[in-house]
C-alpha cells in the first residue's frame, strides 16, 4: 500500500504536504491578487484596501487548506456562499446607488439597462439562431454585465469546467447551498427520482416558449432570484402576479426545501440553466470516478449529494450522473476513499492527488474571478455602514 493509498484509507481523500502546498499556493496568491483587484492598482481607500486584503487572505487560506487537508466541499462551500451573499449586497447597493431603487422601470428596459444573467442563456440561444434576435432587454457590449461579455465568460468557463459552473461560479447557487447547510438532519430524507428530471422539462418549456414569444420567459415568470436582485416595478395586476410567483419560488426552492432536505433544491430540481449546463459535462477534461472495488456500498454519497447526481446504479457503474457539479461532497464523505476527481483519458492507476490539483486550479481561479470582487466590495459596503452609518 503506497502513501497516497494509506492517506485515502485513513481520511477518504488524498492530502498534500505543507511544502508542496506552498509551492502550488504561491502562484495562486499572485493570480488571486490580480483577479480580486481586477488588475487595478492598490486601492487608496483604507476601507477598500482592508476589504481586498481580507478577501485575498480568505481565498488563499482556503486554497492552502484544500491542498493540505485533502478536503474540498466545506471549504469551497464557505467561499461559494460568501460569494452569493456578496453578490446580493454588491448588486443591490449598486442598483440603489444608480437608480434609487431595485425596481426596473419600462424606460430601463427600453434603454437596455438590464444586466444580462447567465440563467437566461438557454432561453436566448434558440431564438437567436432562428430569428437572429436577442430576446433580452440588455446591451450587447459596453455596459455592466453586457450580453457579449457574459457569453464570452460562459463559453470559456463551460469548456474548462462544464457543470462545475454550478458549484464554483454561479453567484446565485450559494444561496440555496447556504440554506441547505443550516441545521444537521434533513426532515425530507428522500424524494422520487422523477423530480430530478423536472429541470430538463423546465428547460425545454423555457426554450420553446421563449422562441415562440421572442421574450425571456424564464426571467419574466420563473426566476426565483428576482426576489433578491432587481424586479419589475409593480405597475399592473400582471406584474403583481409575476412578483408573487418570484417570491413564492424563492421561498420554496431557495429557502424552505433546502432547509428541509439539506440539498440544493433550486439547482437540482428546477434550474433550467443547470439542466442545460449538464450536457457540457461531456466536453470537459474532468469528472468524478468511483472505484467499485473500494466502494463499501454504504450509500452515504447517494444520500448526501447536494444536487441528486448519484444513484445506487451510477455508483456501481463507477461514475456520477451528468448533473454532477463536482462540488466534492461525495469525495469528502466517502469513508473508503472510493470517490475521486479524475482526468478523462487517464487510467485507474493515475495519481488522484494530481487529478484533484489539476481540477482545483482552474475551478478555484474562476471562483476567485467571480467571487473575489463581489466579496471584497460587499465587505467594503459593510465596513462603510459600520463606520459611517451608510453603505453609499
Amino acid at each position: 500500500m503506497n502513501g497516497e493509498t494509506r492517506a485515502r484509507a485513513g481520511s477518504g481523500v488524498p492530502r498534500m504536504g505543507v511544502l508542496k502546498s506552498l509551492l502550488f499556493g504561491l502562484p495562486m496568491m499572485l493570480l488571486t491578487a490580480l483577479l480580486i483587484t481586477g488588475g487595478q492598482a492598490v486601492p487608496k481607500d483604507p476601507l477598500l484596501l482592508v476589504s481586498v486584503a481580507l478577501t485575498w487572505v480568505f481565498f488563499n487560506v482556503s486554497f492552502f487548506r484544500m491542498l493540505t487537508t485533502g478536503r474540498t466541499f466545506a471549504l469551497r462551500s464557505t467561499l461559494f456562499i460568501a460569494m452569493a451573499v456578496g453578490f446580493v449586497i454588491t448588486f443591490t447597493t449598486a442598483l440603489v446607488s444608480a437608480r434609487g431603487s431595485l425596481a426596473l422601470s419600462g424606460a430601463d428596459v427600453i434603454q437596455g439597462k438590464t444586466p444580462f444573467c447567465h440563467l437566461v442563456i438557454p432561453a436566448v440561444i434558440l431564438p437567436g439562431i432562428i430569428t437572429r434576435t436577442i430576446v433580452f432587454p440588455g446591451s450587447l457590449v459596453g455596459t455592466f454585465a453586457s450580453i457579449g461579455s457574459m457569453f464570452v465568460i460562459w463559453i470559456g468557463a463551460t469548456l474548462a469546467l462544464g457543470k462545475a459552473w454550478c458549484s464554483w461560479i454561479c453567484f446565485f447557487g450559494g444561496l440555496d447551498e447556504g440554506f441547505s447547510r443550516i441545521g444537521r438532519k434533513p426532515r425530507i430524507r428522500s424524494i422520487s427520482r422523477a423530480w430530478t428530471y423536472l429541470p430538463f422539462a423546465v428547460l425545454v418549456a423555457v426554450v420553446l416558449i421563449s422562441a415562440v414569444s421572442l421574450s425571456p420567459f424564464y426571467c419574466e415568470w420563473l426566476c426565483p432570484f428576482k426576489s433578491v436582485t432587481e424586479f419589475p416595478a409593480v405597475t399592473s395586476s400582471l406584474v403583481l402576479v409575476q412578483t408573487v410567483i418570484f417570491v413564492a419560488l424563492f421561498l420554496a426552492l431557495v429557502v424552505v426545501l433546502p432547509l428541509l432536505m439539506k440539498r440544493r433544491a433550486q439547482c437540482g430540481l428546477f434550474c433550467p440553466f443547470g439542466a442545460f449546463q449538464s450536457f457540457a459535462n461531456g466536453i470537459t477534461a474532468f469528472d468524478i470516478r468511483i472505484d467499485p472495488g473500494a466502494c463499501t456500498e454504504c450509500g452515504l454519497c447517494v444520500r448526501t449529494c447536494p444536487t441528486f447526481s448519484l444513484t445506487e446504479e451510477s455508483v456501481k457503474a463507477g461514475k456520477t450522473l451528468i448533473t454532477c457539479t463536482r462540488c466534492g461532497k461525495c469525495i469528502d464523505v466517502c469513508p473508503a476513499g472510493a470517490a475521486s476527481y479524475h482526468v478523462k483519458g487517464t487510467g485507474p492507476g493515475a495519481s488522484r492527488t494530481a487529478a484533484r490539483v489539476l481540477f482545483l486550479m482552474p475551478a478555484f481561479l474562476f471562483l476567485s474571478a467571480f467571487g473575489g470582487g463581489m466579496i471584497s466590495t460587499a465587505l467594503w459596503r459593510l465596513l462603510k455602514l459600520a463606520t459611517t452609518g451608510s453603505m453609499f
